[in-house]
């Protein structure tokens, strides 16, 4: 858990249940709203938690024909609105784009991209007909410079507009055979790098410190090649450890810029985990009617101002 998780799901929580409100008060709009997070994401994952949306994709491939199963299933309970939560990476996990990804990582990382489009000659054919199925615009974005980790930017990459789009497609191609006759507007959102520069809650501020504190203590006590952690984190402040974890047992070895390097191994959301199996058991449920929350705003004081996220406590094994 990085040290702003707490207040950027906090943030983006609020965002998103004035969305679901609108939603509900409209009735005629999906909303199709996009999250900060690389791959399979916590953030979507503690969101989706705390808020009950619609649909939120954790990695799901078919993604068109589930969302457009669940916009028809809730057609026919009058139902011709919704909210989607998307993580920002979903791009990169589908897994034929993961291929096309990889192949384009190298490409750019020797070659420069030729207009006439002689680059192209060195995709493989599957990933070439990919690349010139996706609409123009996508094309363009993953093309463009990749990030200082040699990563395809995908906060430039507009998945929701790109999921719109084969939503509306797939929905079509049912009105023609009479399994849709329903309305279907969409209504992207990107909410990003905004929820990093709210005020930190009180959780996260109490954390921070006791990293601080942690690796002031670990450096006075001549333990190098480590990395300051804080556990049993459901307990009451006094009751936390501290500690240091060996840095090596968190690398891994991934490509970069056509090399290999070793990195910070990605933290993936464990299918097999708590925080994923109370959303999972929840997923039909949340689909077919309005159970929707609006957290609200972060408190500082009051009964819920030092509350634990949902994920986290669900890790620990307490009922969140």
């Amino acid at each position: 858990m990085y040290t702003k998780f707490h207040f950027n799901l906090q943030i983006y929580a609020e965002m998103i249940g004035n969305v679901m409100i609108d939603a509900r008060s409209t009735g005629k709009y999906y909303h199709f709203v996009r999250l900060m997070g690389r791959s399979a994401s916590h953030i979507t994952l503690e969101c989706a938690l705390q808020t009950h949306p619609n649909i939120t994709l954790i990695g799901e491939e078919n993604v068109a024909d589930y969302i457009a199963d669940v916009v028809c299933k809730r057609a026919e309970s009058g139902y011709n609105y919704g909210v989607i939560l998307i993580p920002k990476g979903l791009i990169d996990f589908i897994p034929e784009v993961q291929q096309l990804i990889a192949e384009l990582n190298e490409i750019l990382a020797h070659d420069v991209v030729d207009e006439v489009g002689v680059w192209k000659k060195k995709l493989t054919p599957q990933c070439l007909v990919l690349f010139e199925l996706l609409p123009l615009a996508i094309q363009e974005q993953l093309l463009l410079e990749r990030d200082p980790h040699g990563n395809v930017q995908v906060a430039k990459i507009e998945t929701e507009k790109m999921l719109i789009q084969m939503v509306e497609t797939e929905l079509d191609q049912r009105k023609q055979k009479g399994a849709y006759n329903a309305l279907f507007k969409g209504q992207s959102h990107f909410f990003g790098y905004e929820g990093r520069c709210g005020f930190p809650s009180n959780f996260d501020s109490t954390y921070c410190y006791a990293l601080g504190y942690g690796a002031g203590v670990l450096l006075q006590s001549g333990k190098t090649g480590l990395i300051s952690s804080v556990g049993n984190l459901a307990a009451p402040v006094e009751e936390w450890t501290v500690g240091g974890t060996a840095h090596t047992a968190l690398m891994d070895v991934e490509r970069r810029h056509g090399k290999f390097k070793p990195v910070i191994r990605k933290a993936m959301v464990e299918l097999e985990g708590a925080p994923f199996k109370k959303f999972a058991s929840n997923r039909e449920e949340w689909a077919l009617n309005n159970r929707y929350i609006n957290p609200g705003p972060i408190q500082f004081v009051g009964p819920v101002a030092n509350k634990v996220n949902h994920t986290l406590l669900l890790e620990l094994g307490v009922d969140a």
